[in-house]
């Protein structure tokens, strides 16, 4: 599209908008203001670099085998850099631990240190971007029987504690270097695949090993710790440990961020409906943009329905400053940096959306109690210019407008990914 035409199409949408009295401008500077968390694990089918060859375990699963899977932190990195400029906007790297670089050495992940990160927080400054963390309690042998935290085995339990630890001293590392608190998620893959008898002490166990891992006081400014429920995953049907009221109980009494998958709940819950209940006990919160089908499948993110309420309700309680966003699916069976693009500008556009909503007058109608207006104004908003504001903030941004970044995918991977073995 033509330069003269995007603009012409943007200020004939900002016309529509100011009609309703939305400042299309000022929604955009709230986007630009917005970081959106990207996630490594899309980039190599969240195998990570430690060269143990341990399958996926924990619910997890990948499917696909299409070609150019980063096989080393640089050519993430790489790729990374590739997605970062098809995509508008202020990103962040969301990291696991296991994405470590240790030259070749085995490193268990009750050994970990800052150092195996140096490069990741290197490329970050080069890049001008902020880095968050995410403990690896999965893919491992002291994995398989389904209980990390919560294991009986005082050896098992204390080597995943010692992970932890070593995790929030490494986020403190980041977030005291770039000058922005990161973000550590703390999820566990703890549970069973049948119905247990003893619930009550494993959750205790649970509870206590976090609380071990986070003995030590790390201010805010440098590490924003976060609890990540699930309601089950394969082979854990039947109990999980970190259930949603364990993790909201776990998050209000420690004063620590929740995280909502919006996988992580059963399909007919609605995560956009806890972000106003969330926060009135909690300062912040995370949220993760999924696309559950059927279960927690992770699939690359659209913007869906789910999607779409989220970024309304996250906009609608006034909380851009108290939620951070951050993405979480990982997709094999098609190019992967495009799966990255699609996503993140997907929660972006979903965002915008949000933001271009005409919330006086829809707050006016409602207090009044004219929810018939209400109703007529929001089903009218579905088909408002919202794509010419977007493609315009794309343009102002120096990305790719509409498909165009498609072909740049493509001749990526014909230059880069299919030289990989």
């Amino acid at each position: 599209m033509k330069k003269e035409s995007i603009i012409s199409q943007y200020e004939a949408a900002k016309e529509r908008f100011a009609e309703l009295g939305v400042d299309t401008d000022a929604a955009m500077d709230a986007l630009d203001a917005t970081e959106i968390s990207m996630h490594c694990w899309q980039g190599d089918d969240v195998i990570g670099f430690e060269g143990s060859g341990q399958e996926l375990s924990g619910g997890i699963l990948t499917t696909g085998n299409y070609p150019g899977r980063a096989r080393n932190a640089e050519e993430l990195r790489a790729d990374y850099e590739k997605a970062f400029s098809l995509i508008p906007g202020k990103k962040r790297a969301n990291l696991h631990e296991f994405y470590l670089e240790t030259g070749g050495k085995f490193v268990d992940r009750d050994e970990v240190e800052v150092k195996y990160f140096e490069n990741w927080m290197q490329w970050a400054k080069e890049q001008g971007i902020n880095l968050d963390f995410n403990t690896s309690m999965f893919s491992h042998p002291k994995a398989d029987a389904g209980y990390t935290l919560a294991s009986y085995d005082e050896d098992i339990r204390k080597f995943w504690v010692e992970h932890g630890i070593r995790c929030r001293d490494i986020a403190a590392e980041m977030g005291k270097r770039q000058g922005s608190p990161c973000v550590l998620n703390h999820w566990m893959v703890d549970g069973s695949k049948d119905a247990p008898v003893d619930r009550y002490d494993r959750r205790a166990l649970f509870i206590k090993s976090l609380d071990e891992i986070r003995s030590k006081d790390i201010s805010k400014d440098y590490v924003l710790d976060a609890i990540e429920s699930k309601l089950f995953g394969i082979g854990l049907e039947s109990f999980t440990v970190g259930s949603g009221e364990l993790a909201l109980g776990y998050a209000v009494s420690r004063d620590i961020l929740l995280t909502c998958d919006l996988g992580h709940f059963h399909p007919t819950e609605s995560v956009a409906d806890k972000v106003s209940a969330v926060l009135q006990f909690l300062d912040k919160m995370l949220v993760h943009t999924s696309r559950p089908v059927r279960w927690d499948s992770d699939h690359v993110v659209l913007q869906n329905d789910e999607t779409m309420a989220l970024m309304q309700e996250i906009v609608r309680a006034n909380a851009l400053q108290r939620v951070y966003i951050a993405l979480d699916f990982f997709d094999a069976s098609i190019n992967r940096i495009a799966a990255w693009v699609i996503g993140t500008r997907a929660t972006q556009k979903a965002l915008l959306s949000a933001l271009l909503e005409p919330q006086k007058l829809l707050l006016d109608a409602e207090r009044k109690g004219d929810t018939t207006f209400r109703l007529a104004l929001v089903e009218e908003m579905k088909n408002m210019p919202v794509n010419a504001v977007w493609d315009y903030y794309c343009e102002k941004n120096g990305v790719p407008v509409g498909m165009d970044w498609f072909g740049e995918v493509k001749q990526y991977e014909k230059d880069v990914l299919l030289g990989r073995d």
